[in-house]
């Protein structure tokens, strides 16, 4: 054994013992209760930065810590190879997307293995690669026979930098979220997923994500966005009649005007002979598509001329056009209520439009409408028979009476809508769809998948260069053999990303998208990402789940268990960028302290779920803590290995500890009630507190008193019994120190084969044990009690503690809820 703590010597040899006997690789085991570990795959776009560090040491981690306790356990890797930053370096450097991606995979590979990362490689996948996409075009022509994929015009948001389309989801307050240009409107083909057809189980199943974080599961309710309403029909003289959704049917008689989209088909039939309101459409079309810029953005509109009828009055109604409606939210209109909606009150305040007052406050209270809209329920008022009624009774009365009356029903509204999965760039997987003059749309025959992209390619431009290839678009009908084209739009990348999780089960199936083993290996019971990911990659992988368990391929409802959503890492207080140059580089510290020393700063620094502030002396302070830890095994080597050379039986079992040294024996004690916590916090994730229990278990080692000479000594179970427990606690973490002291030190087998440390096999007597003291659930204080103390003793302690009546500030106890041997929560009578 080495006196010195030689991190990248001893790692690089560890790994490659890994690697070597090919220690990560699984395969199903139906005697063993398994356990699938996912962080989510990171786009090759050079380096690894310190995110990705982050996010991967916490899933590894957890993979590690499941496999001592038995489980069979995969934790795979691959790489979301297509998108726009690929194509956009392409254009830059002059080398082809392909080219750059592979290169840069190749080397986060190399970066990955260093940081020790238990993956099994042999299921590495690239989402570039044909014989991956392959298989996502044979799943997309299923859904077009089923008609669950389709190609209609549509009014896009259209990224004038990177000449592509984006989905609602990727605009960010109103620029493209990868170009930060504002965004267009522009209508084009598009191909589009019925993810609506899936809305009320997407919406549903959110119930069975119990171990999602509360805020990625409202946020998935969010964009779901059910709402019950009803369907009104505006009848206009010499026009189409306008259909409009409202949740506030009991408002019907308070509109005093309709507003319509700058994009809806009125407004352009309108504007053919208005150029004042064609100039109006041409401002709007870089409107911004957010719900929550619309709240916050100026609202302009100017009148159309023309008047709808009220459906229950006749009174004839002004249409105007406003900016702050949305064509992908109902139909492209809305009634407006200026008394009873901020937006509309806003609207009608600048524009001098009448406000008419329907809803009166059930409390009878007065209400300042010149101030602002009265949104809340109430009771009818100036509503002809429906007055007197409240809200939730008119909602009712007035839906009835228009559907009896066949001008309006009631509808469930969304605001989801259908997935465009067409992209008009290059660097993506091939839509398997053929333009024939003669047949109209054709699919690809399956047994010609896959499309392949060309990857030896020139870029002149952002254009795609497939646009400008005949050799890719031109090609034959499947059906009558005529000359015709493919198509030249690319999946949006997401696809890629939304089933890649199910593909590592089988990754080698060659002649099926998955086979059996999904449902081995499925749902993956913990999945890490980043919370942006919380509506598009995360509900998009919902939806194709359910796509799949539909076509037959799967058997479950849902794709992940379990969700953990890990911070930024910040630097002085903002997140980590090249621009602002706060950078770390990951590498940089691995070359200097090794990759124990970054994974564990990485775990101790924070709660994964939240954002982690870097520190180079923390960075220190973790290196400093291994090279005491060698030190301790180094100095101790000789006894542990002794140790070591006795049978199990005779380390514990076999001592007399009535005979042992009291103070001693107390060190062994608190090893063990550390253990139990560590446990404890490892099966809830907050790894932070684990490494500071390894480092109470190092203090209490190097710690231990001399015994009284009437006393046996027992220091050298302590330590033998002790490291054992810390190195087994550390190897998740740093897993190639403790590799590498298990093996010096004589410890049976390899720390990977070794299970997870079991409890105490003797019983310990102690006088005196400590209790936490909580007050309404907030830890104030801690108390000392004798063992065994009862009840009523325990409750007069805390009386009597000066924290405990600090806080209470006089309040009064309402109860006290004790938890044997852990903690007192006062409850108080407020």
């Amino acid at each position: 054994m080495e006196e010195q703590y030689k991190p990248h010597e001893i790692e690089i040899n560890v790994q490659r013992t890994w690697q070597e006997k090919n220690y990560f690789q699984v395969v199903e085991d139906v005697n063993k209760e398994k356990f699938y570990c996912l962080s989510m795959m990171p786009y090759p776009s050079g380096s690894l930065h310190m995110g990705h560090v982050r996010n991967y040491t916490i899933g590894d981690v957890i993979a590690r810590y499941q496999h001592m306790l038995g489980k069979n356990v995969m934790q795979p890797m691959s790489w979301d190879a297509f998108g726009l930053p690929a194509e956009n370096a392409a254009i830059k450097h002059q080398i082809p997307p392909a080219k750059w991606t592979r290169q840069n995979i190749a080397h986060i590979r190399s970066q990955m293995m260093r940081m020790g990362f238990a993956y099994d490689w042999s299921r590495e996948m690239t989402t570039c690669d044909p014989e991956y996409y392959r298989w996502e075009q044979w799943f997309f022509l299923r859904l077009y026979q089923k008609e669950l994929a389709y190609r209609k015009n549509a009014e896009v948001n259209w990224d004038p930098v990177d000449q592509t389309v984006l989905a609602n989801e990727q605009v960010v307050n109103g620029r493209g979220w990868r170009s930060g240009a504002l965004v267009e409107r522009k209508e084009i083909p598009q191909w589009f997923l019925k993810i609506t057809d899936y809305a009320d189980e997407l919406l549903n199943d959110i119930e069975k994500l119990e171990h999602w974080p509360q805020q990625v599961r409202t946020m998935q309710r969010h964009w779901i966005g059910r709402s019950e309403g009803v369907e009104i029909t505006f009848t206009i003289d010499h026009h189409q009649p306008i259909t409009i959704f409202t949740t506030r049917p009991d408002t019907l008689f308070g509109v005093t005007y309709i507003a319509v989209a700058p994009q809806h088909p009125l407004t352009k039939i309108l504007a053919e002979k208005n150029p004042a309101l064609k100039q109006f459409m041409e401002e709007c079309r870089n409107i911004k598509v957010a719900e929550a810029d619309v709240a916050t953005m100026e609202k302009h509109g100017m009148p159309l001329g023309i008047y709808a009828h009220h459906p229950l009055t006749g009174q004839a109604i002004p249409i105007w056009v406003a900016n702050f409606v949305l064509m992908e939210y109902g139909a492209g209109a809305l009634m407006a209520v200026p008394s009873h909606d901020q937006r509309d009150f806003e609207f009608a305040m600048k524009y001098h439009l009448p406000l008419k007052h329907v809803i009166t406050p059930d409390n009878g209270s007065h209400w300042d409408f010149t101030r602002s809209a009265f949104t809340d329920y109430g009771i009818l008022i100036d509503s002809a028979e429906f007055t007197g009624m409240t809200s939730k009774q008119a909602f009712n009365a007035i839906a009835s009476y228009l559907t009896e009356h066949k001008i309006g029903e009631r509808k469930i509204h969304y605001r989801l809508r259908d997935w465009g999965i067409s992209r008009q760039r290059y660097w993506g997987a091939p839509i398997p769809i053929i333009y024939c003059p003669a047949c109209g749309t054709v699919p690809v025959p399956e047994k010609d998948l896959p499309v392949v992209l060309p990857e030896d390619v020139h870029f002149e431009g952002v254009t795609s260069p497939l646009k400008t290839m005949p050799s890719f678009y031109q090609t034959t009908c499947p059906n009558c053999h005529g000359p015709a084209e493919r198509e030249t739009d690319t999946f949006d990348t997401f696809m890629e990303s939304s089933w890649y999780y199910a593909r590592f089960a089988c990754k080698k199936q060659n002649k099926a998208m998955l086979d059996g083993r999904v449902n081995y290996w499925l749902p993956v019971d913990q999945y890490v990402g980043g919370i942006e990911h919380a509506v598009l990659h995360l509900l998009y992988a919902r939806f194709f789940h359910k796509l799949m368990r539909d076509e037959g391929l799967l058997n479950s409802d849902e794709p992940f268990k379990r969700l953990l959503s890990q911070g930024m890492v910040l630097n002085n207080g903002v997140k980590m960028s090249k621009s602002k140059g706060n950078v770390v580089d990951p590498q940089e510290l691995i070359d200097r302290y090794g990759a124990d020393t970054v994974r564990l700063f990485i775990m101790f620094a924070s709660p994964p779920e939240q954002s982690l502030e870097w520190s180079d002396s923390g960075v220190e302070g973790a290196h400093r803590y291994l090279k005491r830890l060698w030190a301790f095994g180094y100095e101790n080597k000789n006894r542990i290995h002794k140790q070591n050379r006795l049978t199990p039986t005779n380390l514990l079992s076999s001592t007399d500890w009535e005979k042992a040294d009291p103070a001693q024996t107390d060190i062994l004690r608190q090893i063990y009630e550390i253990l139990d916590q560590a446990k404890f916090d490892y099966e809830r994730q907050q790894f932070n507190t684990v490494v500071s229990s390894c480092m109470k278990i190092l203090n209490h080692l190097t710690k231990i008193p001399d015994p009284d000479h009437a006393k046996i000594d027992i220091r050298d179970i302590i330590i033998h019994k002790g490291l054992s427990i810390l190195l087994r606690l550390l190897a998740p973490i740093t897993p190639h120190i403790a590799h590498q002291l298990w093996q010096d030190l004589h410890y049976p087998n390899l720390i990977l084969d070794a299970t997870w440390p079991r409890p105490s096999p003797i019983v310990f007597k102690v006088d005196t044990i400590e209790l936490v003291v909580q007050v309404n659930g907030k830890l104030r204080s801690r108390i000392c009690i004798p063992n065994g103390a009862d009840q009523q003793a325990i409750e007069n302690k805390v009386r009597e503690d000066g924290k405990v009546q600090q806080a209470l500030q006089g309040k009064s106890i309402k109860k006290m809820i004790t938890v044997p041997g852990k903690l007192v929560n006062v409850v108080t009578g407020e």
